[in-house]
């Protein structure tokens, strides 16, 4: 048997079924929104208390832009007032904050505030939190590739010489070992273009949860499945 490791180093969350929770309560989608944001809190907290190296959230993907105007601005809006009041704990907590994805549509304003927590937490060596926004796997591949193409365009790259290693410092989160674990929640069993090359061989849990009702319980369920896969990394099992 390979060795299992027991508790990931590196989890990624797709942080699904806010709409339909809010649904449920009678209410419009962007209360779920917000009741999510307490499970954001829930989830970093149980991360750091786990020692984690680092925990990625899927906040915002670029499809998302085609949602109802009126969602995607207050979507914008709680981004902001998120950033205004978590930071600061965040750096309390000796936490890392970054925000991988292509920040240039966003607003001066927006911008702003994540270059500013970006720099406020950029020497904590505790957790690193990632939060995806305006972020799409085939995006970060492509703008990989981009930047390799520059590199053999000024011949400081050979096209022979390209191969995993050099298109992984090119891809958002180089600097972090690959994801072990993916977590979705709100029942649905797809990845939803996420990080697609940092998940090749990460364990996958699906659950029904949806994200508001996300808690430790649900985290440890989690854990406990990893704990329980036999990761072989495309070898066989010995006999």
């Amino acid at each position: 048997m390979f060795p299992v490791l027991s508790s990931p180093q590196h989890i990624a969350i797709i942080m699904d079924g806010n709409g339909r929770w809010a649904k449920k309560q009678g209410k419009l989608r962007i209360f779920g929104h917000q009741a999510g944001i307490k499970s954001v809190r829930r989830a970093v907290s149980f991360a750091v208390n786990h020692h984690f190296n680092a925990l990625t959230l899927y906040a915002f993907s670029r499809e998302n832009w085609n949602r109802p105007t009126q969602e995607v601005s207050a979507l914008m809006e709680l981004f902001v007032c998120a950033l205004d009041n978590e930071v600061k704990s965040l750096h309390k907590h000796n936490v890392r904050l970054k925000i991988i994805g292509d920040i240039g549509r966003f607003g001066m304003s927006l911008q702003e505030r994540i270059s500013y927590s970006e720099k406020l937490t950029s020497n904590n060596n505790g957790l690193t939190l990632n939060i995806a926004a305006n972020y799409g796997g085939r995006w970060d591949i492509i703008q990989g590739v981009k930047q390799i193409a520059i590199q053999v365009q000024d011949g400081l790259l050979l096209p022979h010489e390209i191969d995993e290693n050099i298109l992984c410092r090119y891809v958002c989160m180089n600097e972090l070992a690959p994801v072990d674990l993916v977590i979705r929640t709100g029942g649905e069993h797809r990845i939803s273009n996420f990080l697609l090359w940092q998940i090749a061989y990460a364990e996958l849990f699906f659950t029904d949860v949806l994200w508001p009702d996300f808690d430790d319980v649900v985290f440890e369920n989690a854990l406990n499945a990893f704990a329980q896969r036999e990761r072989r990394f495309g070898r066989t099992t010995p006999d």
